[in-house]
């Protein structure tokens, strides 16, 4: 049975929840399902913005049907080429053989590559700035390339002022009866799931977000429209700060997270004996992380958050313990920058990841490396105890500054 919710008179949302899915990308964790949205503009000329993935495929194609109302399918945009979004592409242009199909030159030539499609003598080739007039609407092209995909571009739609923003403010999550998000508590109960959806899926390309944003603080916009997740129509600035902030790899928060790699306990009981001497020092909302039991994505999405890091690990076979070696190789290709970090390390008869995590730290950017890494021996002693002292009032020196 169809279900198509209407935007505003003439745009509607025709995409579809899944919330059987375990992993998005096959990597991370979504424990309340993921939407897929595909928008239609009706208007003299009917508009397909995007399609979905095959997992909502017999929905979305229901959906479609239904919301043309029995009119031919005029254009097809298509902002993103990957395959959450694209991989029902394939039927569409197969039942809609006249729809003309509107997208940057990359994206069209990547539908070669996923479809035995020839769109040859059917598509719109654009480029920034062009436009497409449907009768009320006039549809700008706006080009993002490597947001996060290098084919990406946005859509603007001046008559309803709506950005139809590809992959750019989406988050994970079903979608659950409500569509908009100033009809969920999205501060409370959405935004860790927006933050780990962009620091896991577009954090490393901050300069590429703040282009887009610069471009869309140009544009009169009433609606954000993301490819996932709920739509934008009241307080959209508030989200647009948070990208502001990711993008540009500034803290949302003056705190510490501390990040901890133990294998018997005792490393993780110097991380825990350094969280409560900077609870004692007045340093609000302390997390302590073990890195081989909490998934990766939400590490890389706290150190986004959070303004100082800790990073506590043992020496395993001579390096970094393994957990903890994979989450620093995640940071930084994941791009982040601009944070002051503590080290702790730990190590039987040679301690040495400190100086490991510190290399890997170091060829980061704009990252401050506190002097004195915390050194143990099989487990903390009273010489440690007062290193970590002296870890703690550095740290809360910085925050609460």
């Amino acid at each position: 049975m169809h279900n198509v919710r209407n935007i505003t008179s003439d745009i509607l949302l025709i995409g579809g929840s899944d919330r059987r899915l375990s992993l998005f990308e096959n990597v991370f964790p979504v424990p309340r399902g993921v939407s897929y949205n595909a928008y239609l503009v009706r208007d003299e000329k009917t508009v397909l913005l995007d399609t979905a993935d095959s997992a909502v495929g017999a929905h979305f194609y229901e959906n479609l049907e239904h919301a043309l109302q029995g009119r031919p399918l005029d254009y097809i945009v298509i902002n993103h080429m990957e395959p959450d979004h694209c991989s029902t592409l394939g039927a569409v242009l197969r039942t809609h053989p006249k729809a003309q199909v509107v997208a940057s030159a990359k994206a069209i030539s990547m539908i070669g590559q996923f479809f035995d499609a020839d769109v040859t003598n059917r598509c719109v080739t654009v480029k920034e700035g062009d436009t497409l007039s449907t009768g009320r609407h006039t549809l700008t092209f706006v080009m993002a390339p490597m947001v996060h995909w290098p084919e990406v571009m946005v859509t603007y739609d001046a008559a309803e002022k709506v950005l139809f923003s590809a992959d750019a403010f989406g988050t994970f999550g079903a979608l659950n009866g409500n569509i908009f998000a100033d009809e969920v508590n999205f501060k409370t109960e959405w935004l860790p799931d927006a933050r780990r959806y962009y620091t896991n899926i577009v954090g490393k390309y901050g300069a590429q977000v703040q282009t887009l944003l610069k471009k869309a603080a140009g544009l009169d916009i009433q609606y954000l429209c993301p490819l996932h997740g709920p739509i934008w129509r009241e307080d959209a600035a508030w989200f647009v700060e948070k990208y502001q902030r990711w993008s540009s790899y500034t803290p949302e928060d003056k705190t510490a997270a501390i990040f901890c790699g133990s294998i018997y306990g005792n490393t993780e009981n110097a991380a825990e004996l350094l969280a409560a001497r900077l609870a004692e020092k007045g340093v609000r909302d302390v997390r302590l992380y073990d890195v081989s039991h909490t998934h990766v994505s939400e590490l890389v999405a706290e150190a986004f958050r959070c303004s100082h890091l800790v990073f506590a690990s043992a020496t395993y076979n001579g390096e970094i313990y393994t957990p903890m070696d994979n989450f620093l190789r995640d940071l930084k290709s994941h791009g982040l920058r601009n944070r002051t970090v503590g080290l702790i390390e730990n190590g039987t008869w040679a301690p040495v990841s400190g100086k490991q995590m510190a290399e890997l730290l170091g060829a980061m950017k704009d990252m401050t490396i506190l002097e004195g890494t915390v050194s143990l021996k099989s487990s903390a002693k009273e010489p440690q105890r007062e290193a970590l002292e002296a870890l703690a009032d550095a740290l809360a020196a910085g925050i609460l500054a």
